[in-house]
C-alpha cells in the first residue's frame, strides 16, 4: 500500500510538472512559434502527438531504468533529436522574451548580432559533444 501511494504521489506530482512546463510553452508562444517557423501549420495534430509522445518517453525513461537494445548510432540519433529540441525550445523562449535584444543593447553590440547566437549554438553544441565523448558526469 505504501508504494502505491509513493507511485500515486509521483504520477501526480508529474502531471503538474508537465502541465507546468506546457502551460509556459503554450503562455509564451514557443509552440506557436515552433510551428510557424517550420510552417507546419496543416500538421498541427502530428505536432501535438509528437509534443505528448516525447512527454511521455521522456518520463518514461528519466523515471524507470529501462535499457534500449539499440547500438550506438541509434542512441547518437536519439541524443541528437533531443539536443535539437532543448536547443530549439531555449532559443524560443530566448526570443519571445526578447533576451537577445536587450542583452546586445547592453553590451553596445550594432552589428554582428546573428554571429552572436550562431557562436553560442556551436560553443553549446561543442561543450555537449565534449561532455559526451569524456563521459563526464560518469562515476
Amino acid at each position: 500500500m505504501e508504494q502505491f501511494l509513493v507511485a500515486l504521489a509521483g504520477f501526480s506530482s508529474g502531471f503538474i510538472v508537465a502541465g507546468g512546463v506546457v502551460a509556459l510553452m503554450v503562455g509564451l508562444g514557443i509552440i506557436t512559434r515552433f510551428i510557424g517557423i517550420s510552417k507546419t501549420a496543416k500538421h498541427i495534430a502530428g505536432v501535438e502527438d509528437a509534443i505528448l509522445l516525447g512527454a511521455v518517453m521522456g518520463t518514461v525513461l528519466t523515471t524507470y531504468d529501462l535499457r534500449l537494445p539499440v547500438g550506438v548510432w541509434i542512441l547518437g540519433i536519439f541524443g541528437l533529436f533531443m539536443g535539437i529540441f532543448v536547443g530549439g525550445w531555449i532559443m524560443a523562449l530566448a526570443e519571445v522574451v526578447n533576451v537577445f535584444p536587450v542583452y546586445f543593447r547592453r553590451m553596445g553590440i550594432t552589428k554582428g548580432a546573428s554571429w552572436v547566437v550562431i557562436t553560442l549554438a556551436v560553443g553549446k553544441t561543442l561543450g555537449s559533444l565534449a561532455q559526451f565523448y569524456m563521459r563526464w558526469g560518469k562515476e
